[in-house]
């Protein structure tokens, strides 16, 4: 398709892929800029260029993977520099320019509807403005009762305004799945917290569910007669089914570990433990030390950082959705099926393609970093790939080694958390001419062997 709009004339041809990419890399310039200013340290001496090029990366890229602690090294300044370009990434680059658009009156155009689409993953052009006006309002209404709460339960261990800054910045931070803290060790200090640790994934599971579905949740609400749709059915089967099997399966794994969950009594383990599950699903915060979970609960937590969030949310990965449609084509394939079917509904192999080239492309990218990583760092494999698909994920949970990366892993850590924010598929496709060619002919169809 064609893109035709503000930049029809430019002398590269613009795709919305590219346009897209180049916006979140336009935002992450400023933010760079603006962290590299002597005001935005504590100490008043400028970060060095791929320190806030690093951070600014992270925090619109929603990922949390710092190479300085936020807490003691940016000052005010940088601390409130970080919370806006994490609200612009988690909201995402067009949701925010087309929220500009409204204000001062301007009509979206289609080609602008198709930037929207493409930014926020959504299926159709119908209902994309009314969408961005219920992502807003419902970011609104959901971070201002997360910081009520939050200040709520601060107020009682610090000073108000310390309390309400602390729990402004922890709850965009968590709704938006960023990971961010400026506690100076994440969330340790509250490990067997009820109440933060229910604020704290409450937020992080609705901001990843996608804003399509908690729509779906609030209409359906109202009527007495439910009618969800595959989307909503799928995200939240499988949303509840990683959240229960990921809390079974850290408890069994971290039970007697006596560094994370072994000292802990019954409550802390299970609290401890379905904490585990969430984070990892792109949030990055950590109760427990990450780098003392054992090895095999490590790499559980690769495969769902990998899974990730859900579509149309504020969270990365390949998706909840992804993985469901992959799974049942796996299933369907198994069975000897022509068909890929969900909840009594047949999928078109357009969707199925996708979530095959979605996945095969992820896997190239967190191979690829993972090599460069296993090249250039002094670090076990296993921290290597964690911190690999951290990035594409971009969860921000790290074993240690983010500070004690080289900067060629640090520029690498931030291609691969930008080609995790934008969408592997959006990433790939801005950089090359991938659109679909029109053919007169087909070529004569042989069949190879496979497996």
């Amino acid at each position: 398709m064609n893109f035709t709009g503000p930049f029809s004339d430019f002398p590269v041809k613009i795709t919305p892929p590219r346009i897209i990419l180049t916006g979140y890399l336009t935002v992450i310039f400023l933010g760079t800029l603006f962290l590299s200013l002597p005001a935005a340290t504590q100490t008043g001496e400028p970060a060095s260029f791929l320190e806030a090029l690093f951070t600014a990366t992270s925090a619109v890229c929603v990922t949390g993977l710092i190479v300085v602690n936020t807490a003691a090294y940016w000052s005010i300044f940088g601390q409130v520099t970080i919370l806006v370009l994490i609200q612009i990434g988690g909201l995402g680059f067009m949701t925010l320019s087309t929220l500009a658009f409204m204000l001062i009156g301007k009509r979206i155009t289609f080609s602008e509807r198709t930037l929207i689409k493409q930014d926020l993953g959504h299926l159709s052009y119908s209902g994309l403005v009314r969408l961005v006006r219920y992502v807003i309002t419902f970011t609104i209404g959901i971070e201002a009762a997360g910081v009520l709460l939050m200040y709520l339960n601060f107020s009682q261990q610090m000073e108000n305004l310390q309390a309400l800054w602390y729990s402004l910045f922890h709850t965009v931070s968590a709704f938006n799945n960023a990971g961010f803290d400026i506690f100076g060790d994440s969330l340790e200090g509250f490990t067997t917290d009820i109440g933060v640790n229910l604020i704290f994934t409450g937020l992080i599971i609705i901001g990843g569910l996608g804003f399509t579905v908690t729509g779906d949740l609030f209409r359906n609400a109202r009527k007495k007669k439910r009618r969800f749709s595959l989307h909503s059915k799928m995200v939240i089967a499988i949303t509840l089914a990683l959240l229960i099997a990921g809390t079974v399966v850290v408890l069994g794994f971290e039970f007697n570990n006596s560094a994370t969950l072994g000292d802990l009594g019954g409550l802390g383990k299970l609290t401890g433990s379905f904490f585990l599950s969430v984070t990892p699903r792109t949030a990055g915060f950590n109760t427990v030390p990450t780098g003392e979970l054992r090895n095999s609960t490590l790499f559980f937590l690769i495969i769902l950082m990998f899974i990730g969030a859900s579509p149309c949310s504020t969270g990365g990965g390949i998706k909840t959705t992804t993985f469901g449609v992959f799974s049942s084509f796996v299933i369907s394939a198994v069975r000897g099926d022509d068909d890929v079917s969900l909840f009594r509904r047949r999928l078109s192999y357009n969707i199925v393609n996708r979530a095959v080239s979605i996945i095969f492309i992820s896997l190239l990218l967190i191979i690829i970093t993972t090599l460069v990583l296993s090249l250039t760092e002094e670090a076990l494999f296993l921290e290597v790939l964690f911190e690999s698909v951290s990035a594409f994920g971009t969860v921000g949970l790290s074993t240690g080694i983010t500070a004690d990366l080289s900067s060629i892993g640090r520029i690498m850590i931030i291609i691969t958390m930008l080609a995790g924010r934008v969408g592997p598929l959006t990433f790939v496709v801005s950089l090359g001419e991938l659109q679909p060619k029109t053919r007169k002919l087909r070529y004569p169809k042989e069949d190879v062997m496979i497996g």
